[in-house]
């Protein structure tokens, strides 16, 4: 894909011109000229994210047809769009986030926090324990100091992790976001512990000024239940 193009200044003169401060112009222009912002708005993906979950299973091969799915922190639901597309009419994709989801055909939405105490048990409940592939692209919001960013969303990576513990069936997937740095060597360990296959990948669907990376971690030993 093609380097998307320069912006035009006299577009950011017209945004600053409406009162908009620095911040927000420069991200009305990366938005603009992002040529995967305008692929999942002519494809129908409610977010560009859904362009990482397509790279990612292109190249791990792991929503399979017929695939049980559970994508935590779903909202808006592009990945989500992405799993029920791939696993087909006879998968099941379960879509959960303390936000609200819109509907999504084939999607099985629910608003949940994963910080309540409940919500383990609500989990297993629903999953009945038989998840194949466990998603999550959560990351906390950004304060600006890295090193508070990394601990904030690898914290949400660890509530995750925790949840594929107790739903996944044996060689099953867990997929979820970091950032560089952000994941201590304890929950490398712990990943590589359970799990017989641990990749580090930053998709060509980031942006190049991203600190993002995800953690593909395959075949799922299952030794905790």
């Amino acid at each position: 894909m093609a380097s998307p193009p320069a912006p035009k200044r006299g577009l950011r003169v017209k945004l600053r011109a409406k009162g908009l401060k620095a911040g927000s112009v420069r991200w009305l222009e990366r938005q603009l000229n992002d040529p995967y912002v305008a692929q999942a708005k002519a494809r129908g993906y409610r977010s560009r994210a859904a362009f990482k979950l397509i790279e990612l299973d292109d190249r791990f091969h792991f929503l399979k047809s017929g695939a049980t799915v559970l994508d935590l922190g779903a909202a808006p639901g592009g990945w989500s769009q992405v799993a029920r597309s791939r696993t087909g009419a006879a998968g099941r994709v379960i879509a959960a986030d303390i936000l609200d989801i819109e509907p999504l055909a084939g999607v099985e939405a629910m608003k949940l926090d994963l910080a309540s105490a409940d919500a383990m048990a609500i989990l297993q409940t629903v999953t009945r324990g038989q998840v194949d592939v466990v998603l999550t692209d959560m990351a906390a919001p950004t304060t600006g100091n890295r090193a508070t960013d990394r601990l904030r969303t690898a914290a949400l990576f660890e509530a995750a992790l925790e949840v594929a513990e107790q739903v996944l069936k044996a060689r099953g997937t867990f997929v979820g976001k970091i950032f560089q740095g952000g994941a201590a060597p304890e929950l490398l360990t712990r990943l590589k512990k359970e799990f017989r296959q641990v990749r580090h990948v930053k998709p060509a669907s980031s942006r190049a000024e991203s600190v993002e990376l995800y953690l593909v971690a395959l075949e799922f030993r299952n030794s905790a239940k």
